[in-house]
């Protein structure tokens, strides 16, 4: 026991710094957020809400979509909230290096604290979304059972996935401005081709191999999930669609080994990030 202690205490110890580093950018990162504007913090909650409105109005009142899915106003907005923390989570990692070049120039401390920072900043924002979605099921009359627990770490594998995007591109975007208008065109993308707006069951009608390789798709996986888990049974889920309980664990060995590798590449990029800047 003792020597489990010894380990941790010098684990501390040697991370000591940047952990004090990393709180102090996640607080600067929040409080700058929205310094300046008449609303402050409650635009974390307006744009999401403003958003699911928007689709709400437009999907269920005129193109009659989610008509047959349970509780589809919750379900909506648990889509457009878990997909709007990912554009956060990987948009703030992509200009953190960039974005902190003075910074980077004139103190010596981890590169990769800059880009965790902004993710968690990020995740501050999901967890005072999360009450919103909660009160929008108790409206919704959607019944909470022990079993949406599983919510907690299904957002860990989204956490640890956006974090391992963010990582890729931070580095990249040092040495290719391109990326960021590039990334743009594939969040677009990925937006129409995740089941947000939309039940993927009506993919799986039109085409079951089409929304097979949608749902490995990390994002779709855990969006799906989470509704699955916390809003309606009735959700078509990876594992139901490929008739194999294990088959989630494709998307989560996808999360491991992107996250793996772009730590990899990050931090034998990271020495010349202050000169190429």
């Amino acid at each position: 026991m003792s020597r489990i202690v010894n380990a941790f205490q010098r684990l501390k110890a040697k991370y000591r710094y940047s952990l004090i580093l990393l709180k102090q950018l996640v607080i600067t990162d929040f409080k700058l957020r929205y310094k300046g504007s008449a609303l402050g913090y409650v635009w974390t909650l307006l744009r999401p809400l403003a958003l699911f409105a928007i689709l709400y109005v437009v999907f269920v009142h005129f193109l009659k979509v989610g008509s047959s899915t349970p509780h589809y106003a919750v379900y909506l907005l648990t889509g457009v909230i878990f997909w709007n923390y990912f554009i956060e989570v990987t948009t703030n990692g992509l200009s953190a290096i960039v974005g902190k070049g003075d910074l980077l120039r004139k103190l010596a401390f981890p590169r990769y604290a800059v880009v965790v920072a902004g993710s968690l900043s990020a995740l501050i924002n999901l967890a005072i979304n999360l009450v919103v979605i909660g009160l929008f099921m108790i409206l919704n009359g959607v019944t909470l059972s022990i079993d949406s627990l599983w919510v907690l770490p299904l957002i860990v594998e989204l956490f640890v996935f956006g974090l391992g995007v963010a990582f890729l591109l931070s580095a990249l975007y040092v040495q290719f401005r391109d990326i960021n208008y590039i990334w743009e065109v594939v969040l677009q993308a990925g937006f129409y081709a995740t089941p947000i707006l939309y039940p993927i069951s009506l993919v799986v009608t039109a085409s079951p191999l089409v929304a097979k390789l949608m749902m490995l798709n990390p994002v779709a996986q855990i969006i799906q999930d989470i509704r699955a888990t916390a809003v309606t049974s009735d959700t078509v889920t990876i594992a139901s669609l490929f008739h194999n309980p294990f088959a989630s664990l494709i998307p989560l060995a996808i999360v491991i080994v992107l996250a793996v590798l772009s730590m990899i590449y990050f931090k034998r990029r990271s020495p010349g990030f202050a000169e190429e800047i």
